[in-house]
């Protein structure tokens, strides 16, 4: 089958029911989307169908239907997203797994809506869960992402 990952065209010998988490980890070779629980709860998995936050552990290859984008196609000539320069600023990690499904998620919310309130960036968050609570910098990143996007950075 045919996909479209982070902007290139690539052919993958699946069976249309695997999970596009293991297509990308496993056959891709594509490392940054995480397994966390395999029931699309968590988070981690989380990468961008068409532009939409999916949970890559429960979505079969075979339905997959537009381009997807993972946390290594934000990078664009080398320079990091506005949300993942602000994840940095902020210092949001602590362990870091969930880290890839976070900013996936925060990077979709802000094509949507340029300055999320509070109450937004929850509702847009409330699938990925971390298990370090590193939620009040999330949030505070979110922010700091949505003005660099706003300023043109």
């Amino acid at each position: 089958m045919n996909l479209t990952i982070n902007g290139q065209a690539i052919e993958i010998d699946a069976d249309p029911d695997m999970p596009l988490l293991w297509a990308l980890r496993d056959i891709v070779g594509i490392l940054g989307p995480k397994f966390g629980c395999g029931i699309a709860a968590c988070g981690a998995c989380t990468v961008l169908v068409g532009g939409t936050p999916v949970r890559s552990c429960s979505l079969p290859v075979g339905l997959v239907e537009g381009a997807v984008t993972t946390i290594e196609g934000l990078v664009k000539g080398g320079v990091l997203s506005p949300v993942q320069q602000a994840w940095l600023d902020e210092q949001v990690p602590q362990c870091g797994y969930c880290q890839s499904g976070q900013i996936m998620s925060a990077h979709a919310l802000l094509e949507e809506i340029a300055d999320p309130t509070n109450e937004e960036i929850d509702d847009a968050m409330g699938g990925n869960m971390c298990r370090c609570g590193t939620y009040p910098r999330i949030r505070a990143a979110i922010k700091k992402a949505a003005a660099l996007k706003l300023a043109g950075k």
